[in-house]
């Protein structure tokens, strides 16, 4: 019998045709998918999830994997994998590796992802090591009635199960592994000089005049209609005294300098021009959410601008690496990017210590550039939703400045967030939503000029 036991009953009460395909005996569904000869786009597979509420199966397409975030975005429930013994237990009538993806056979609710929902035609496990079932899409929509359907992966090939890191042996790997590239010696001296509680603006000028290039940049970022500043601006030593003040010249000083360190393409959703669209329209918000909530301007403002060097660095590392990361990030707008990182990174030969994702990678480069606390923090945990902890107003801007953008196409993620909560978390009202938007409304045309000088 090609088929297991429940599962044949199932679709012979149901009334549902099918064909079963007999194969050489098989110890998985990879072995399977080979043995047949068929394309591997024309199967799918279950992936068995649990939590304290019981199991689901998710049943997506072979040639993808599962996005945990996006499960738990639809269910609303922290699920984890089923471990094989457990799946064993379930599916008594199945040999091991062997999970037919109808749920329903099993009394299992089922999670489709909707690639599924619009197959002509499908092949998937029948339950035993020499078996596979061929069914007709109408046939499948059958077999899965009353299934919640949603967009469950990412589109591509996975790499697998990975151990998971603590941020220390990633740090310690790092330093180890790849040469980081240190803090630029601009960028070092600006650092330095706004440690300084005596220093001035002349001070300041005189660093940044050194730059042609900085220098240039500066000037135009205090020409631009962010400011409406109504006279003319001869000096960068002009520039902090009359319209941007010492902090905010110094900040932005910093991160044009520290960008230096990296070798990025500026293309793709990924690239360099993204890059500082998205730091731009982030720090703008950050700085203006500050004063609402009680926290530093000039830091929640450095904090937005310097939140995603995780990337950068990510990009500089491992530039292979880092074009497959763009193109899923292309292909799969739904996912999360730490559900990308996950499946990009983790081969095996080093380069899995990025897993923990671009912000965590972040963190601890600013931690070793020696940047403020708030800032580390910001970069290290802006992907973790939920965070509570060490400076956590300067997270929560961040990932609110964020979420914000999201509608507009700006920045690496594009699933929602819970605004709500944020704003819960930082103590504000929802009339502050709708006065930063029109905030952005304002200034967009400035920070799109500025962000393509920049990144140029």
């Amino acid at each position: 019998m090609a088929l297991a036991a429940r599962l044949e009953r199932f679709l012979t009460r149901k009334g549902i045709p099918y064909s079963d395909l007999a194969i050489d005996q098989v110890t998985s569904l990879d072995a399977a998918v080979i043995a047949s000869g068929k394309p591997q786009a024309d199967f799918i597979q279950a992936t068995l999830l649990i939590d304290i509420h019981g199991v689901i199966m998710a049943v997506h397409r072979f040639d993808s994997a599962l996005d945990l975030d996006a499960v738990i975005q639809v269910t609303g429930r922290r699920l984890q994998p089923l471990t094989a013994r457990q799946s064993i237990r379930l599916f008594g009538d199945c040999d091991p590796g062997c999970t037919p993806p109808i749920g329903a056979a099993y009394e299992l609710p089922v999670l489709v992802d909707e690639d599924v929902t619009r197959a002509e035609r499908v092949f998937f496990s029948g339950g035993t090591d020499h078996g596979l079932v061929e069914m007709e899409g109408r046939s499948l929509r059958l077999a899965l009635a009353g299934s919640r359907q949603g967009h469950l992966v990412i589109r591509g090939q996975g790499n697998g199960d990975r151990e998971a890191l603590t941020l220390e042996e990633v740090a310690d790997k790092l330093q180890k592994l790849y040469r980081l590239p240190p803090m630029p010696a601009l960028g070092l001296r600006i650092l330095r000089l706004t440690a300084n509680t005596e220093a001035t603006a002349r001070e300041l000028a005189e660093l940044i005049e050194f730059d042609p290039s900085l220098t240039a940049q500066i000037m135009r970022y205090a020409r631009s209609a962010l400011f409406n500043y109504p006279g003319q601006i001869n000096s960068v030593q002009e520039a902090v005294t009359r319209v941007l003040g010492f902090d905010r010249v110094a900040h932005i000083a910093l991160g044009i300098a520290s960008v230096r360190a990296f070798n990025v393409p500026r293309n793709g959703m990924l690239g360099m021009d993204r890059f500082w669209r998205h730091s731009l329209y982030s720090a703008f918000l950050c700085q203006n959410i500050a004063p609402r909530c009680g926290a530093d301007k000039g830091l929640a403002y450095l904090c937005g601008l310097l939140h995603n060097f995780g990337l950068l660095l990510v990009g500089h590392l491992f530039p292979a690496e880092f074009e497959e990361l763009n193109t899923l990030r292309e292909s799969n707008p739904e996912a999360s990017m730490h559900s990308l990182e996950q499946q990009v990174f983790g081969h095996g030969n080093g380069d899995e210590i990025l897993a923990v994702g671009h912000g965590a990678i972040g963190g601890i480069l600013h931690r070793l550039w020696q940047l403020p606390d708030p800032v580390v923090k910001a970069a290290g945990v802006h992907q973790r939703l939920g965070y509570h902890g060490e400076h956590e107003s300067y997270v929560l801007m961040v990932q609110l400045a964020n979420a914000l953008l999201k509608g507009r196409g700006i920045g690496d993620e594009f699933n929602p967030d819970d605004i709500p909560s944020l704003l819960e978390g930082l103590g504000l009202s929802q009339t502050v939503v709708d006065d930063l938007e029109l905030e952005i409304d304002r200034v967009a045309p400035d920070l799109d000029a500025l962000a393509t000088s920049l990144s140029s």
